[in-house]
């Protein structure tokens, strides 16, 4: 057995960790990590990556399109993350508009929108139809009435940005929007937390240069879960990685949870390896 494995090291990076932690890392070159890979996980807001997958899905099929308009009104009022509960009822987007929201800053009205505007029955008709065979969309957010709004597996939920990379889900050209949709999403601090800030979008970064390193990712938090998964975009090429994590004790959200300082200690891991390796993992 090698002890110094990118499996046996990540093990290692987690000997000490209250919870447990799914993985699944792929390069795409052949090496793949998978440690509680089949597992199933609550998803937290992860789910609204299969919503995404299922608005271009009935977009690409012509029972939808992302122009359509949709409107805020009380019946899909939520608290929790994002920013449209701030706002009055009657604001009016498109579809794509609230998609967009759903997926950047995760908003749960957005998202409530959206599953009125699907269908919990389309939305995991699509899941299956893509063979995510162990992710569910339960119901919708709705904190009072449900436990958990989704679950599925670090294998299904790297499938999903797997086939997004290998433009293989949908059309080449959805990929190619979801894609740009995911690179725009703001909470991956489990995924980047780690990543030197100097190679990071922002003000003093090399934006623009080849040595930028960005995500296209979606996490999820709720009290029995933190995950977190997408791409790791570099200039040696890109790798997938999902982190789910549950079973912790503390269910309290703050930016130090364990879960998400042990899900960043394990992604700069596998990002200075791959670099280290110039796009392999092995």
């Amino acid at each position: 057995m090698n002890k110094l494995s990118m499996k046996n090291r990540i093990k290692a990076e987690l000997t000490s960790y209250n919870g447990k932690m799914g993985v699944y890392i792929d390069d795409f070159k052949g090496n793949k990590v998978e440690i509680n890979a089949d597992e199933e996980f609550e998803t937290a807001s992860a789910i609204k990556t299969f919503i995404l997958i299922d608005l271009f899905q009935q977009v690409h099929d012509g029972t939808k399109s992302l122009d359509d308009k949709l409107i805020y009104t009380e019946e899909n009022e939520i608290d929790g993350s994002g920013v449209l509960e701030s706002l009055d009822f009657g604001v009016e987007m498109s579809a794509k508009n609230f998609a967009t929201l759903m997926i950047i800053v995760s908003d749960n009205v957005a998202t409530n929108i959206m599953i009125d505007y699907l269908g919990i029955e389309h939305i995991n008709d699509t899941i299956k139809k893509w063979g995510f065979d162990n992710t569910v969309l339960h119901n919708k957010i709705d904190f009072e009435k449900y436990s958990k709004l989704g679950t599925s597996t670090p294998r299904d939920y790297g499938k999903a940005f797997s086939m997004l990379h290998d433009k293989t889900l949908i059309s080449p050209e959805a990929c190619e929007q979801m894609l740009e949709i995911f690179k725009m999403q703001h909470y991956n601090s489990m995924l980047a937390g780690d990543f030197p800030q100097y190679y990071l979008s922002g003000d003093d970064s090399l934006a623009g240069e080849d040595e930028q390193i960005s995500v296209a990712s979606k996490s999820g938090s709720m009290d029995a879960c933190r995950n977190d998964g997408g791409l790791v975009i570099t200039p040696c090429g890109e790798y997938v990685i999902v982190l789910f994590n549950k079973e912790f004790y503390d269910p309290l959200y703050y930016a130090g949870h364990d879960a998400t300082r042990y899900g960043a200690r394990v992604s700069r891991l596998v990002l200075d390896q791959y670099l280290a390796l110039q796009g392999r993992l092995g």
